[in-house]
């Protein structure tokens, strides 16, 4: 799947499911209940141990249908360990410029970490397809990513933090493209307990979210353009 298509398949779920597991097999109970969820992406972080092998696992029994992406990805380097385990996004929870430079020589879409509207300029004009906004629940939610699309409305923003049942459908209202989830989604007792179902729920009412939401928005755009 090339860049595009991975951009295209992110916009349309518009979940971006991250992945912090305590091992390998927990990383892998959560990618299988994510996708049973009707999410076909998953964020694997370097914080899981053996985090490329589970990568490398997952393209290989996943196929095509399934978009396995890197999270937490610190430098150029790791970013390239992360694709050539066969990541096909890579994610930075903040600004790396040589992370950014590779990813556009190599082709790959990347979805680069920034908080500062320094940051954001930074990030887009070095090349990101997507800015994560992260820690997004601690400066504000959903009132900063409305306060950001004001001097920057071209830019995909992806808020990661503070996004839960409770407040996606507001991070979407405010212009976000689509959200980084982690344990709101991703619940951790769940994968412990070995309880997938609880994932693949959790999944399916985001799912039900974004779609409600969108529709919404969709008409409340459709009624003001008619009176315009």
């Amino acid at each position: 799947m090339d860049k595009q298509n991975v951009r295209e398949r992110i916009l349309e779920i518009g979940i971006v499911p991250v992945v912090r597991a305590g091992s390998a097999r927990e990383a892998c109970l959560a990618a299988d209940a994510v996708c049973e969820g009707g999410i076909p992406i998953v964020e694997i972080t370097m914080t899981v141990p053996g985090a490329l092998d589970v990568i490398r696992e997952l393209v290989k029994n996943c196929g095509s249908d399934v978009l396995i992406g890197a999270g937490t990805v610190l430098n150029a380097q790791a970013a390239q360990n992360c694709l050539d385990a066969g990541a096909q996004f890579l994610v930075s929870p903040g600004l790396n410029l040589p992370t950014v430079e590779l990813a556009v020589r190599e082709r790959k879409l990347l979805m680069a970490g920034a908080l500062t509207p320094t940051e954001v300029m930074a990030a887009w004009e070095a090349g990101a397809d997507f800015i994560k906004v992260f820690p997004c629940g601690q400066v504000g939610g959903a009132k900063y990513i409305k306060a950001l699309k004001g001097p920057f409305p071209q830019i995909p923003f992806v808020p990661t933090g503070g996004v839960n049942l409770n407040t996606a459908a507001e991070f979407l209202e405010a212009g976000a493209v689509a959200l980084g989830v982690g344990g709101e989604l991703v619940n951790a007792e769940a994968l412990k307990a070995d309880k997938p179902e609880v994932i693949v729920e959790n999944a399916r009412k985001f799912l039900a979210i974004v779609k409600h939401t969108r529709a919404q928005m969709a008409s409340t755009h459709g009624a003001a353009k008619g009176t315009a």
